[in-house]
Parts: structure tokens; sequence; C-alpha cells
């Protein structure tokens, strides 16, 4: 008879639960309510395209969808279905971003795609509002900017592996038949040369070589802070290179020297705009990796300009061991600096830059 009066029903399980979530909201959350106000950040141009007369009250809130979104990349969740199943599941998060009833995924993806430029307006907005954050919590790491290129792959047939493959197999049977030998490097290379240049669905999404593999995508540069801050972000689509008629992508036979030209290139139409949204920043140092280590890269970033400033104090960049130089009898040594060809260790010294042909020596 005791073990039956000890019994819990489900009345009594749903009550202590529901007091247990009312008494110990999630930490995070309730950081969130109480320092941040996200309704102060977005625009009034924001809110006016958001809220235009369209024939049919929205259902969710700008509001709603910005905190859905915001916590969807603080927590690095990786899909819009997953984030939609945590809402679904969470009162204290829909509460949080005062939601009734959670958006498909169709709408979440027409939010992205018809406010995109305010979004990135917003996002430049938060730079300029974290700015001195980053200053204050390390003056030294926040004064360093280190740059990178990615890509996002796209769901097109030409990134799907069987595709690349067919292209080999017929290669290898067409030199088979041919009875030709070559490696398999060198067969990878002739698949990829055929390969178009752009996918046959979208112009835009391009073949390149990004993240350690080829794949067609859109490529895009990152600008992070030495705090690992997102300071800039700026996709090389049509407005971009339209924007900037010297930045282009190259296409040869290997995919490693098509990204470091193209990485190259971007950086200086990346800082430019960079700093053209946000005239007041500052940097000493930058950080980038061997792809940028190329003369015109560090006359722009270490150069003097018509102030008599230049844009870093220093710029760190690992030396290209993919580099080479065209001049048989101008060896260069392991440290990348030309040496007397008759005598390794006599070190040439640099004499200025021509600019004839836009060559550098």
């Amino acid at each position: 008879m005791k073990y039956y009066e000890n019994q819990l029903n489900l009345s009594n399980i749903y009550s202590e639960c529901a007091e247990l979530f009312k008494e110990q909201q999630p930490e995070f959350l309730d950081l969130m309510n109480n320092y941040l106000d996200i309704n102060s950040y977005i625009s009034y141009e924001f809110k006016s395209a958001f809220y235009a007369d369209t024939g049919r009250p929205r259902e969710c809130s700008l509001y709603g969808y910005l905190s859905a979104l915001i916590f969807q990349k603080i927590f690095t969740v990786p899909t819009d279905t997953l984030l939609i199943i945590i809402l679904k599941l969470s009162s204290e998060l829909r509460n949080f971003c005062g939601i009734s009833n959670v958006p498909d995924a169709s709408k979440f993806t027409r939010f992205k795609q018809d406010f995109c430029k305010y979004l990135e307006a917003m996002f430049n907005d938060l730079v300029e509002i974290t700015e001195p954050i980053c200053q204050a919590i390390n003056p030294e790491l926040a004064s360093i900017l280190s740059s990178d290129t990615s890509a996002v792959e796209s769901y097109v047939t030409e990134n799907n592996p069987k595709y690349i493959n067919s292209i080999i197999n017929k290669l290898k049977s067409y030199l088979k038949f041919k009875n030709i030998s070559k490696s398999d490097d060198d067969i990878y290379k002739q698949a990829y040369k055929s390969m178009p240049k752009v996918s046959e669905a979208d112009p835009s999404i391009r073949k390149m070589y990004a993240n350690g593999h080829f794949c067609y995508g859109r490529k895009f540069g990152i600008i992070t802070n030495g705090l690992g801050i997102t300071r800039h972000i700026q996709f090389f689509d049509e407005e971009f290179k339209s924007k900037h008629s010297d930045f282009i992508f190259e296409d040869t036979d290997s995919p490693n020297y098509d990204k470091t030209l193209s990485d190259s290139k971007s950086i200086k139409p990346m800082l430019t705009d960079f700093y053209s949204l946000h005239p007041t920043f500052s940097h000493k140092i930058f950080l980038g990796d061997s792809a940028y280590d190329a003369a015109h890269v560090y006359e722009f970033l270490l150069g003097k300009n018509s102030d008599g400033n230049s844009l870093f104090e220093k710029a760190i960049i690992p030396l290209n061991s993919r580099a080479t130089t065209d001049k048989p009898d101008c060896p260069i040594n392991e440290d990348g600096v030309p040496v007397c060809p008759k005598d390794s260790s006599l070190k040439m010294h640099s004499d200025g830059i021509t600019r004839e042909k836009r060559s550098y020596y």
C-alpha cells in the first residue's frame, strides 16, 4: 500500500518540471535578456522594409527572426531544420525570441534572402559597436588583423563525386585504349582542366580550390582580429568584381596555384572596403598565410601612402614554398632571399622597386 501512495502521477511531474523551468532558466538566456537589447541594433530602414505592407500580416516579428538566428550562430546549430526543432521543443527559447508560432524552413530562407543587405548593414554596425569592447579586452590582440579566404560549396551536380569520377574514368579508358601511360596526378590535373569553369546551374558558382579540396562554390574573404572575432566578410561576387576590376579569377592546371593568385589579389580590395566602412579603425600587425607572400602585397601593407603613413607596422606572412623564379641564374635560398649564383652564402640586397611592366625585382 505504501508503494502506491508514493507513486507520481503525470500532473505532479508536469508541475515540478514547470516550476523547475520557471525558477532555473538557462544562464545564457538570462544573460542575453539582461544585457542585450537586440531591438536597439535594428535600424529604422530594416524595420520599415520588414513591416512594409505585403497584404498579409507576418506571423513572426523581426525581433523573433533575428533572435533565433543569433541563437543558431552562437550555439553552432548547423541547419535551419534543427533550429526549428529546438524552437518547438523549448518554450524558454521561444519566450526569449518572442515567438509564438515557429516559422517553417522556407520562411527562414526567404527572410535571409529578402533582407540580405539589411543583415549586412546590421553586421557592419555591430563591428563598430564591438571594436571598443575588443580594445578593452586586449588592446594588443585587437590591434592585429588576420585575413583568409574560403568558399561556400553549393548543391550542384559538379560537386557530386560521381561527376569528377566519371571524367577520370573516361580519361583512363582513353589512355588505356591509346596505350599511353600517365600517373594518377597527371590524370587528375587533366580532369580538373577539362571541368567547366562555372556550374551549368548557376554561372556565379565557379570552379575553385578551397578548404583543402577542389569544389564548385562561391568564394569569400574573411578578416578577423587577434581575439578571433570576425570584423569583415566579403563575397567575391559580380558586384565585388565590378567594383574592383583588377581582381580576377585565374584558371590554370594547378588548383593550388589558382588559390594563391586569387588570395594575393583579394587582400587589397578587401582591406580597402573594410577601412572605407570603418575609417576610424587602425591596426598595427597583419597576419596572413603563405598565399599572401607576394611583393605587391608587402608594398600595399607596408608601403607609405600619400600621408606618409603605412597601413600596418608589421606584416607576418610565411614564405610561399611554391614560389619559384623564372631566372635560373638567380637562385633563392631557404629564406626566400636571392643569392649570388657563384656563392650561395652571399645574399643579394634590395636596391628598390622598378615598375616597368609592373614587374618586381
